[in-house]
């Protein structure tokens, strides 16, 4: 057991706001999005990436991370592949109920769960972390996938709704390297307003957020767009400034397992 879990720390009141307007943001762009067109996930459409964040019979999601936590966290993680797979046949009707079903579900978990299972561990797609800390780490797919429905014609993505990303973002970054057992930490700054640091240690991790100065240490730095894109794999990471590349190479394990939830099966 660790002592310090990150933003999980800050409890439900500071968590739940952020997670369900980051749904909530997600939907508009979704509800505003042609799903039948090409997005920015190469080789998807805008209908793939909502059916990898939908609550469907087989995935249910929520209730999976719950029981996983109740039953001590053991098991392999979700296939989000598979569910693209299996619900590529179905309409923008039935995509949208989806989303729908598993915002109300994150929505009846935070009024209806008992507090004693945040900060225990499940098994999901971002490996075995605290159940609110991954319920936390769902905006950094929701911010990227509503990056990818732009080229499907849906707006630009709120700011709130980018910076709670990163902010997911550098959670997982720092709650998985605990994980892992690598110490120490690194920030993504997004100037001028700021951005997020993880450090970990052998108790846990800590995040915190940014003022406008650029910490020392290992940083990424860009527009939350640019950095959301870049770790997704959206784009190289050359498009934004690295500042202490060796600490960010010790951390590509980590990097390339969170990416791979805003990954897209090949047609």
């Amino acid at each position: 057991m660790v002592g310090t879990h990150g933003l999980a720390d800050a409890g439900r009141t500071e968590v739940a706001p952020r997670v369900l307007a980051a749904w909530d943001a997600f939907l508009v762009s979704a509800e505003s999005a042609d799903l039948s067109r090409g997005c920015l996930a190469a080789g998807s459409t805008g209908a793939d990436v909502c059916i990898q964040l939908g609550l469907w019979t087989e995935y249910a999601a929520l209730h999976d991370l719950v029981s996983s936590a109740r039953s001590g966290a053991v098991g392999p993680p979700p296939d989000l592949h598979a569910v693209v797979e299996t619900h590529r046949h179905v309409g923008r009707d039935e995509i949208l109920a989806a989303l729908r079903r598993h915002r109300d579900a994150v929505a009846i978990y935070f009024t209806s769960f008992d507090e004693w299972l945040d900060l225990d561990p499940t098994v999901s797609p971002f490996g075995r972390l605290p159940l609110l800390t991954t319920l936390l780490g769902q905006v950094y797919p929701l911010a990227v996938h509503a990056l990818d429905l732009v080229d499907c014609g849906a707006p630009t993505p709120p700011d709130a709704l980018l910076d709670s990303g990163l902010a997911a973002w550098v959670d997982l970054l720092g709650g998985s390297a605990c994980e892992d057992g690598i110490a120490g930490g690194a920030a993504v700054f997004t100037p001028p307003s700021g951005g997020w640091a993880f450090a970990c240690g052998d108790d846990g991790w800590t995040v915190t957020r940014l003022d406008r100065r650029r910490p020392g240490g290992t940083v990424l730095e860009g527009s939350a767009a640019a950095v959301l894109l870049a770790t997704a794999g959206r784009s190289e990471l050359r498009t934004l400034r690295v500042h202490q590349q060796a600490g960010l190479l010790r951390l590509t394990d980590v990097v390339e397992r969170i990416a791979h939830t805003t990954a897209m099966p090949k047609p």
